[in-house]
């Protein structure tokens, strides 16, 4: 289980930094503008269904989404709520398997 949980984020967070690099290419080509762009609600679904470090780490090496609000605000909220929920879940794992 555990192995397939880390190759599914692992093959989610390439795609999603490749996607939002061809996004950025998309956006970016003056000669073709009538290039498809991907929707940013499919950027931040990629984020949310746990592409969030990919998302993270393409915007800055990019230069792409990262003055766009709202769509900073969400991608930050996604952040949020997937820490609050690893930290919940590591506190239930640990008062349930810890050393009494």
């Amino acid at each position: 289980m555990i192995t397939f949980v880390a190759v599914y984020l692992g093959v989610l967070n390439v795609l999603t930094f490749a996607i939002f690099g061809f996004d950025k290419a998309a956006a970016a080509d003056k000669v073709n503008r009538g290039r498809s762009r991907v929707p940013e609600r499919a950027l931040l679904t990629l984020a949310a269904v746990g592409g969030s470090p990919g998302a993270l780490l393409a915007r800055p090496v990019f230069r792409h989404k990262t003055r766009k609000q709202p769509f900073s605000a969400w991608l930050t909220l996604i952040v949020f709520v997937q820490v609050a929920a690893l930290i919940a879940g590591a506190a239930v794992w640990w008062t349930r398997h810890a050393a009494p």
